[in-house]
């Protein structure tokens, strides 16, 4: 099997022996391109609305539903992924993924009315979902404890700069007639062949090699990342780990003794979606929208909810393994609390300049905290005997509660009064999630997947 390069080196020293860390972060970013993917999706929906609302006359349930079907097959994708990874490798099932959101970004563009449209979406979901439960875990497995948290991190710097690129093109293509939607979705194909061709070059992970069995090869990977120190260290610390595995399966996950990991991580997955912030990413025409804004101002602000997105997103990345994940994951939903009060006050007043600038700090704020944090967070606490399974009812979570907030937004708006009353509710949200990360979270900064494993 093809794999990268080693001949360039930049060591970094662990206690078990020395990694090159320049080899690391080609392995993390060609993994993390799967995020891009997630990100593409994920803003490509905002700046196409105008268009498939007057395209397929939505409603606000129609609306939430077209919006939310992505969520839906990430779920499918999650337990696709859960099932391919644990028997064939993380290698094959992130092929797999690529593939499939190729598919369905083509069908997207080419869909003749909406119920095809949604199905193409459906699939993207599938490919998403896949990407987004594989890409984190293979990143951390491959990845030793002092650089660990920033690895993972660069997956989230792919979902925002999937989200900036989107949005530059999305606005790009507004003035392209009533089929501009159909060329923003079609040009989803391009990350996809890339992250593809990149993929096909990554070696295994050690972590599933030893699970399989496969010591000699997990061992061939482990001496391209680290030195022989290393590799006899971590070899002996997985395989200890593994020591008593059995063929696991969803409901072992939730017993004894990975119950507390497994729960915790559902937590933390749901809060995610739950404090609200993707509203602002999905639905920004129609909050923008609500205080007056034109079309095109409509498409401009998600060029900025990208670009602020994005430089935050490059901070946490600096900081995940310096003030450690809990501090910041309480600043994350502290802070969005208070913001969104804000928020709330200033949408009511029709200000638009006030609106923006809040807006922004908020995602701002969700970027270098929550965002990254619970995707390296949910990589990190599963033991390896279930780590497939473990991971997969987390991520699933997570989409599940993506879409539940991205279909009750349009309808809690007309409920509620309008679009400003809804950041009540997530501001409540977000201290009771406060309140969650204070009492179950445990800092992980700094230590080896398996010593998390030990203290969970």
């Amino acid at each position: 099997m093809a794999t990268f390069s080693t001949a360039s080196t930049n060591p970094d020293t662990t206690p078990s022996g020395k990694t090159n860390t320049f080899y690391l972060f080609g392995l993390a970013l060609v993994a993390a391109i799967g995020g891009y993917l997630f990100g593409f999706d994920f803003a490509v929906i905002s700046g196409a609305l105008p268009f498939l609302r007057e395209q397929f006359g939505l409603n606000e349930y129609w609306e939430g539903f077209t919006t939310g079907s992505l969520a839906l097959g990430c779920i499918i994708g999650c337990l696709i992924a859960a099932k391919t990874s644990e028997k064939y490798g993380r290698r094959p099932a992130l092929l797999l993924a690529a593939f499939v959101f190729a598919f369905s970004s083509a069908g997207m563009a080419m869909a003749p009315g909406l119920f095809f449209f949604i199905f193409s979406r459906f699939c993207a979901g599938i490919g998403v979902g896949m990407a987004s439960m594989l890409a984190p875990m293979y990143i951390a497995e491959v990845s030793p404890p002092q650089v660990r948290g920033r690895l993972v991190s660069i997956y989230q710097l792919t979902i925002v700069l999937g989200i900036l690129i989107t949005s530059v093109v999305n606005y790009t293509l507004r003035n392209h007639g009533v089929d501009a939607w159909r060329w923003m979705f079609g040009m989803g194909v391009i990350p996809s062949v890339i992250f593809f061709t990149g993929v096909y070059f990554l070696p295994e992970s050690p972590r599933w090699l030893l699970k399989a069995k496969k010591e000699e090869r997990a061992k061939k990977v482990l001496s391209a990342i680290g030195d022989e120190n290393y590799v006899k260290a971590t070899t002996i610390s997985i395989k200890q780990s593994l020591e008593g595995a059995t063929v696991m399966n969803y409901a072992a996950a939730f017993k004894k003794p990975f119950f507390t990991a497994v729960a915790l991580g559902i937590g933390l997955a749901i809060f995610q979606q739950f404090c609200g912030i993707n509203v602002v990413f999905n639905y920004t025409s129609n909050i923008f929208a609500s205080i007056g804004a034109s079309q095109d101002d409509q498409l401009l602000q998600t060029v900025f909810i990208g670009g602020v997105n994005t430089v935050f997103t490059l901070l946490a990345i600096s900081l995940v393994d310096k003030l450690g994940r809990k501090p910041l994951m309480l600043i994350g939903a502290g802070g969005l609390g208070i913001l969104y009060i804000v928020i709330a006050q200033v949408l009511d007043a029709k200000s638009a300049t006030y609106s923006a600038i809040f807006l922004l700090a908020a995602i701002g704020l969700y970027a270098t905290t929550l965002a990254p944090i619970t995707w390296v967070l949910i990589s990190e606490i599963f033991p390896n005997k279930v780590r497939e399974e473990a991971t997969s009812i987390a991520v699933m979570s997570l989409w599940g509660a993506y879409f539940v907030l991205t279909f009750t937004f349009p309808i809690l708006a007309k409920l509620l009064g309008g679009v400003q009353n809804t950041f009540y509710v997530y501001s409540v949200i977000c201290f009771v999630g406060l309140v969650f990360i204070y009492f179950k979270v445990n800092e992980t900064k700094g230590r080896t997947l398996e010593e998390i494993e030990k203290g969970i």
